[in-house]
């Protein structure tokens, strides 16, 4: 698969201030990657270096390994071969949706325009659509316009900038997955930004979480949930809490859940006090268990409930078990622990909850 983006030592400024500071990543050719984090941590300046909407301090950004952006270079916005769909759609009111999704193909005859046209908008299943105006459609209508317009030049890239964050949450599901489907099926390479990290691991094949305008870690949403690389990424994705041990072997921890072992191994020295990563679905309801904690919390999410459990010292970790074990707050029960993906950090602070 090759290589289409390339972000090299990427910093971009405001005002004499570092919002992104050497950052680099690279995206294969009809993968969909994603800029996961905060508000405010510099995931939207990165998109909009892309684009050509905000100048390079230092660093380069190639395409197709041409470079577009570098402190002594920029390519024109209007001349990248880069879609971009906006979060408040940014349609065209006295357009409508057959004008608004042909707008980007003025140079194409006036019969290979309307035959695009009518493409894209098959492809978003809105065929029907294409002579009714934006304030006729409903926010996952217009964001579908948004993406048929995006596509129609046949960009080598389409960025995303927080496209679902207007609308509620159960039609962003379903618009996330189904653009999704639509990208692939054209083979077409993405990049979306989002503080959702659901929306995130829904869409992308590659995830970049970012913190101060510096990507933590780039890697797959199963590695970032498995194997984060630190405690932010840690904090920052999935649900979880800290619990404190003591390494006696290199993949094994002294803890009050017992003795842990896990699937990788820590060139810590024997002794060394550590926080342990426990997600929900490492715990395990087990009414052989000798193990004890009380339930103090409960949140029903049809399939699952997830429990809030208090252990005997006090400390807090979270379960998720199927549904119909229906267990009452105040409930002493049994679980187990099973961690195979064993994380922990060398202690530096109080252990705490790491849910977003």
């Amino acid at each position: 698969m090759s290589q289409l983006l390339k972000i090299k030592d990427l910093t971009c400024r405001y005002d004499n201030e570092d919002i992104i500071a050497g950052l680099s990543l690279t995206l294969n050719e009809g993968d969909i990657g994603c800029l996961l984090g905060p508000s405010g941590c510099g995931k939207s300046t990165i998109l909009r270096a892309i684009a050509g909407f905000h100048p390079v301090s230092e660093g380069s950004i190639s395409l197709q390994d041409s470079v577009i952006s570098s402190s002594s270079k920029s390519i024109a916005p209007e001349k990248r071969p880069v879609g971009m769909v906006f979060q408040d759609y940014a349609l065209f009111p006295h357009m409508t949706i057959a004008q608004n999704v042909g707008y980007g193909l003025h140079k194409l005859p006036s019969q290979k325009r309307k035959r695009k046209v009518l493409e894209m908008l098959e492809l978003v299943n809105l065929s029907d659509l294409a002579n009714r105006y934006p304030h006729e459609l409903s926010g996952g209508q217009q964001q579908r316009v948004s993406l048929a317009r995006a596509m129609a030049p046949e960009p080598s890239l389409i960025l995303l900038d927080e496209p679902f964050s207007n609308l509620d949450v159960e039609l962003r599901k379903r618009l996330s997955l189904d653009i999704r489907d639509i990208l692939k099926s054209l083979n077409m390479t993405a990049i979306l930004v989002t503080h959702d990290q659901h929306e995130a691991f829904a869409m992308c094949d590659q995830i970049g979480v970012i913190k101060d305008g510096i990507i933590q870690q780039w890697d797959s949403p199963y590695n970032l949930y498995h194997e984060p690389v630190n405690r932010f990424v840690a904090s920052f994705v999935g649900q979880g809490c800290f619990i404190k041990g003591t390494l006696v072997s290199h993949e094994k921890f002294d803890t009050e859940l017992g003795i842990i072992e896990g699937n990788r191994a820590y060139n810590w020295d024997n002794g060394s006090h550590v926080d342990i990563l426990v997600r929900p679905d490492d715990v395990v309801f087990d009414p052989n268990s000798s193990l004890t904690c009380q339930i103090v919390s409960k949140t029903f999410a049809g399939t699952s409930t997830l429990y809030r459990l208090q252990l005997e010292s006090g400390a807090i970790i979270e379960g998720l078990f199927p549904s119909h074990q229906d267990l009452y707050i105040g409930d002493q029960i049994n679980i187990s622990l099973a961690a195979d993906h064993l994380i922990a950090f060398q202690w530096s602070e109080p252990s705490s909850k790491v849910t977003q």
